[in-house]
């Protein structure tokens, strides 16, 4: 037979003669004829598909499901900080602008996503928790406990991948995956409309992402599944910080954990410098680009769609609040954008501490002395006002002139131009002088002058400096300008004290002049907020003008990057009333479980809900965490001497299993020392999990490696199993006030009170 191109088994049919025939030809002829004998072995035999099911995983997140699914509607009323978070359900529902300093708006996102799926109007008052708070026909309570369950609930799945990925056996990921699932914290927090189980389900999933990645490079770099676990592990990380800003601890892990095998890679002498190169570019994209655009893209949405005027406005600048519909947008916008000579203003603080207030002026004077015996100017009131009033309003005049109205053209005002500004129902000057300040003695008082006829010269100009200038030959602008009025005779610029005066001011805010030698603060500058061309030259009929509205309009000038930039100042220099709470705790009570928190109790019975843990679990977790701390030491002194006890393999596990655990309950954990917040049992739970994943992978190494002999290794395992019986009959006691589904006696509350501290509610009958 002669010789076929493609295969030399084969008789090709443009071989029939002698003749050999052209390469083209017989290309063509033995591809169709190839092609016709496959599809006839392919109509032969039957099309099958494996693959391969791991039942202990199925199982596992099945169980999962059920524990954290069943009856999830109960108890049909608000349970502690649901409370919280339903009023920022509710806000999202009708698309009002509010703003929540407790952490970044993806977690808020998801539970209204869950009240969008449930049909969930909004329209409901949450006021109060507890017996009497029953939730409404309206409140899909099962659709807005839904993610946070189903997230609670996947984290077991979770653990137990993340053991396998760490390359510990199945015997330890299952109980692992056993404790998570039988957890009584986790269970309780994970049922109800709140954060926490979300923050875990994204810190364990970026942790899985990035072993399964880690992994995965061994064998294929830059392959479709190499690139899913990096970019899900970037994904996964901003997803953990846009719930809650603890997830930063968990990310700053992986990061640090990234760069040390980045270090490693990059004294590879086996790679390229190109490979290296898009190795770290890779990694630099997927775990420091993604995460910054998606944390960005959180705050989009969450501006997108809360875009109506809401109660937390006035915390915003002026600019930030003209951007939403109704609220400032409705007066401000159809305003002249520049100010000019004759311009008639209002000049609201840019710090906002302890609240927005504007400058104000009435026609009350200072006392002639004070209750310290200091004497004053006895001058004009002036003051900074949280409210709006007609008082707060200004005429910019221009000191060579007698005129208060806009010339035709406006002549505009620019930064360093030399003004006075005039109280427009008073008609008096701005002024200060080498006066002490009422509650600030040493700095000046501001007043608005009156002449006495005695020996107090006006000092009543003022030099406009703009803060924020692109140049020094910039106009003033309404809204976007922020500045500084600067004496001209003093060099002293007017400022914000932040104190109350007494009732003599009305509990007004404090203004002073401030020296500029003592540094640049907030408190110093001001912005115009409302602005209008002023037209009437006599006093009635500027009166008549300033008590009437602006025009009226919606503007939504400002970019999306200052709204996020201002809102995520405000959320991270935002600070609540912190007060004692009755369940408050400190960090160091978590870690032996000296507190609890009485979540729900039921209006008529004695049933029940505590978030309170395993204390078994929790116990052993601490002896697992000290274990694990003190063998590294061993091994690491006895490496040190060059005795190793354990194969070198079997150390490099040792290492990443502690890193990864050992430093996720650090890092979610140690920095609570430093804050200075109310904190509550829950902020543990996410440093709890580490410490659980833990557990058996320490029971499994003392197993293997600290058993000499066959029968050290059964009586061990033995007491494993007696041990996690013991866990589940604890888990068993507790879960009546886990689920709250039971009505129990006065012994059978008083039997579960293990500590005094536990607060177990009961009924004085």
């Amino acid at each position: 037979m002669p010789y076929c191109w493609i295969d030399p088994a084969l008789a090709c049919p443009m071989h029939t003669s002698s003749t050999f025939p052209s390469l083209p030809l017989c290309l063509g002829a033995c591809s169709e004829y190839l092609l016709f004998h496959k599809m006839l072995a392919f109509l032969k035999h039957p099309i099958l598909l494996t693959t391969e099911i791991n039942l202990n995983l199925v199982i596992l997140t099945v169980v999962a499901l059920l524990s954290r699914l069943w009856r999830l509607s109960y108890p049909r009323a608000v349970v502690f900080d649901e409370v919280y978070y339903g009023q920022f359900l509710s806000l999202y529902m009708k698309q009002i602008f509010f703003i929540d300093g407790s952490g970044p708006p993806l977690g808020h996102m998801l539970l209204a996503f869950g009240g969008y799926l449930g049909g969930f109007d909004g329209n409901f008052l949450w006021n109060r928790i507890g017996a009497g708070r029953e939730y409404s026909n309206n409140v899909p309570v099962w659709s807005l406990r839904l993610l946070p369950a189903l997230a609670g609930a996947f984290c077991v799945p979770l653990a137990y991948q993340i053991v396998l990925e760490l390359h510990f056996s199945h015997y330890a990921a299952l109980g692992a995956a056993l404790l998570i699932l039988i957890e009584n914290s986790l269970i309780t927090q994970s049922r109800l409309m709140l954060l926490e189980s979300l923050l875990i389900f994204f810190n364990l999933l970026a942790i899985l992402s990035y072993l399964k990645f880690s992994n995965s490079q061994k064998y294929s770099s830059f392959s479709v599944n190499w690139w899913v676990w990096l970019i899900l592990t970037g994904v996964s990380c901003s997803c953990a910080v846009g719930v809650k800003y603890m997830g930063l601890f968990t990310y700053i892990l992986l990061l640090t954990i990234a760069s040390v095998h980045a270090w490693h890679l990059i004294g590879d002498q086996t790679l390229s410098n190109a490979r290296v190169f898009c190795h770290l570019l890779a990694r630099g994209v997927a775990l420091l680009v993604i995460p910054v655009v998606m944390y960005l893209s959180f705050f989009y949405i969450h501006l997108m769609v809360l875009y109506r005027s809401g109660p937390h406005d006035q915390i915003m600048s002026s600019a930030f609040q003209a951007s939403l519909e109704g609220g400032l947008a409705r007066i401000t916008q159809g305003q002249p954008l520049e100010v000019a000579y004759g311009s008639q203003i209002t000049l609201r603080n840019v710090l906002g501490k302890p609240m927005p207030c504007w400058l104000h002026s009435h026609k009350n004077t200072y006392p002639i002395r004070y209750e310290n015996g200091r004497g004053s100017s006895h001058q004009q009131q002036v003051t900074c006002y949280p409210f709006k009033d007609v008082n707060n309003w200004w005429i910019v005049k221009d000191p060579g002139k007698h005129q208060l109205v806009v010339t035709n053209p406006p002549r505009s005002v620019r930064h360093g131009d030399i003004v006075q500004l005039v109280h427009g129902i008073t008609t008096r000057f701005l002024n200060t002088h080498d006066v002490a300040a009422p509650l600030s003695p040493h700095s000046q008082e501001i007043s608005c002058y009156i002449d006495y006829n005695i020996s107090m010269p006006a000092q009543n100009l003022w030099r406009v400096d703009i803060v924020n200038r692109e140049s020094d030959s910039d106009i003033w602008k309404t809204i976007l300008s922020e500045v500084r009025f600067v004496h001209v005779n003093t060099s002293a610029v007017l400022k914000l004290s932040g104190a109350s005066l007494p009732d003599w001011g009305y509990r007004q805010l404090e203004i002073i002049g401030e020296k500029l030698s003592k540094g640049y603060h907030q408190s110093m500058v001001w912005n115009v907020e409302e602005h209008r061309y002023g037209k009437s030259q006599e006093q009635k009929e500027r009166e008549l003008e300033l008590h009437s509205p602006t025009q009226i309009d919606i503007s939504k000038n400002l970019s999306f990057m200052a709204r996020f930039t201002e809102l995520q100042w405000k959320m991270l220099t935002l600070r609540s009333e912190e007060t004692e709470h009755k369940y408050s705790s400190s960090p160091l009570e978590w870690l032996t479980l000296e507190t609890n928190i009485a979540y729900w109790l039921h209006p008529t019975t004695s049933a029940q809900i505590h978030l309170l843990g395993n204390a078994l679990t929790w116990s052993s977790a601490n002896i697992a965490t000290l274990a694990y701390v003190l063998l590294f030491f061993w091994y690491l002194l006895r490496r040190r001497r060059n005795v190793c006890d354990i194969p070198e393999d079997s150390w490099s596990l040792w290492v990443l299993a502690g890193t990864v655990c050992c430093g996720g309950w650090a890092v979610n954990y140690l920095p609570f020392y430093m804050m200075e917040k109310t904190l509550f049992l829950y902020h543990y739970l996410p440093a709890l999990t580490f410490q659980i994943i833990l557990l058996p992978i320490v029971l499994q190494h003392v197993s293997e490696h600290l058993c000499r002999s066959q029968l050290q290794k059964n009586i061990f395992n033995s007491l494993i199993i007696v041990w996690f019986s013991s866990v589940y009959l604890v888990y068993h006691t507790f879960s009546p006030i886990t689920y709250g589904d039971q009505a129990l006696s006065t012994n059978e509350l008083k039997a579960l009170r293990w500590k005094s501290s536990w607060d177990i509610l009961i009924r004085k009958h």
